[in-house]
Order: structure tokens, then sequence, then C-alpha cells
């Protein structure tokens, strides 16, 4: 196979061995050809306008520049080079959609067999993207996440929430906040409202379930 139909990869991670490994098995594969590597996200930028890879393999946690950005910003200044974003976490949602939406082509994680992984190069480099099923699941899990709710309850009434909590009477919160004790009551009946319970201690019970208090 000549060298110009091969597929040019550069290996991206702060572990050296890591980098090695890739190197090594990249070796077996003849449409494929390891041509540089970079410690950091800053070093991968600068490799990138030199060797100018088909695909580069980078990890998402290193120092000086994280992959997220260096991916980023290559995808911005050379829209030709694919990148597979490989991590150890797996079940971090947020690094997923972030990876993606720096323009990450692929998302492995580092535990990813060698045939997968080619395979993955392969169809990344062919312009089809592909994801390990976990990071699509967490994908959707977050799509389909509910952010907690609020109960639209004011600053005050979340402070006496927190205080009914901590299993304070109506004397006592009016006397922790230096309000009245009528107006102790008011905010209460006004929680016992936003939250549907009809008692404090269903009200707590609500609170904790929904994380309102600290």
């Amino acid at each position: 196979m000549s060298e110009a139909t091969k597929i040019r990869v550069m290996a991206v991670d702060d572990h050296m061995v890591v980098r090695q490994g890739f190197a090594t098995f990249l070796k077996a594969y003849p449409d494929l050809e390891m041509v540089g590597e970079a410690s950091n996200g800053q070093e991968a930028i600068q490799r990138c306008a030199e060797l100018q890879p088909d695909i580069i393999l980078m990890d998402m946690m290193m120092p000086q520049l994280n992959g997220v950005e260096a991916t980023r910003l290559i995808r911005e200044q050379y829209p030709h080079v694919q990148v597979i974003a490989l991590t150890s976490f797996s079940d971090d949602k947020q690094l997923v959609q972030a990876a993606l939406t720096a323009g990450a082509t692929g998302y492995l994680f580092k535990d990813v067999s060698a045939a997968e992984l080619v395979k993955t190069i392969r169809a990344v480099h062919g312009g089809m993207p592909v994801l390990a099923p976990e990071a699509t699941r967490l994908l959707i899990q977050a799509k389909t996440e509910r952010p907690p709710q609020s109960f639209n309850l004011s600053e005050r009434e979340l402070e006496v929430l927190g205080l009914m909590v901590e299993g304070l009477k109506n004397g006592d919160i009016a006397t922790r906040l230096s309000i009245s004790r009528s107006t102790i009551k008011f905010h209460v009946s006004s929680i016992l409202g936003k939250l549907g319970a009809n008692s404090r201690t269903e009200a707590v019970s609500i609170a904790h379930q929904h994380k309102l208090v600290k």
C-alpha cells in the first residue's frame, strides 16, 4: 500500500505509555500510519499544523490545554482533520456532550479493544461518526433527565424550609430569623401550597427528594 493511501494518525495523550501503545499496535495495520504524537492540547495544535494528520486520537483530560478545547481549536483551523475523543471517564455525560460540541467525530473509552479502535479510525476517516454504546447511553440519559424542580420558592421561603428541615417549629424559626410568628406562619402556608404538601412532614420529605435545601 502506498504512503499516499494510508490513514495518517496522530496520538495525543499526556501518558507516554499510552502513546507508545498506539504506535505499537498501529504498525500491525498496513493501511494506518502513526505520523506523530503530542503530550497535551497545546502541543497537539502545533504538531497538527506540521503533520496534517487525517485522524487524531485525542485524550480528553490533559494539562495545559484539555482535549475538548484542543479539539475545538483544531477543528476550527483544520476542518479536514477528524478527531476521535478518548477518555477513561465512562459516566461523564457533560464530557461526551462537550467533546461532540467541540467537533469530535468519534467518542471511545480507553478500554476499547485494538480491533474496535482500528474499525473506528477507518469509519471516521470515511466520514461516519462513531460513538461507544455507553457514550450513546449517556447522551440519551442527559436528554431525558429532567432538571430539578424549584417550585418557585422565594429565597425567604427556601430559608424557612431549610429550618423546617432542621426540625424547628414556627416560634424557633421566627426567633432565628428575627421576624414575627405570623409572618413565619404565612411563609409556611405558602411553602406547603407551592410544594403541594399537606403537612410539614410531607414538605420536608419533598425538600429532601428534590434537594431544595442544603
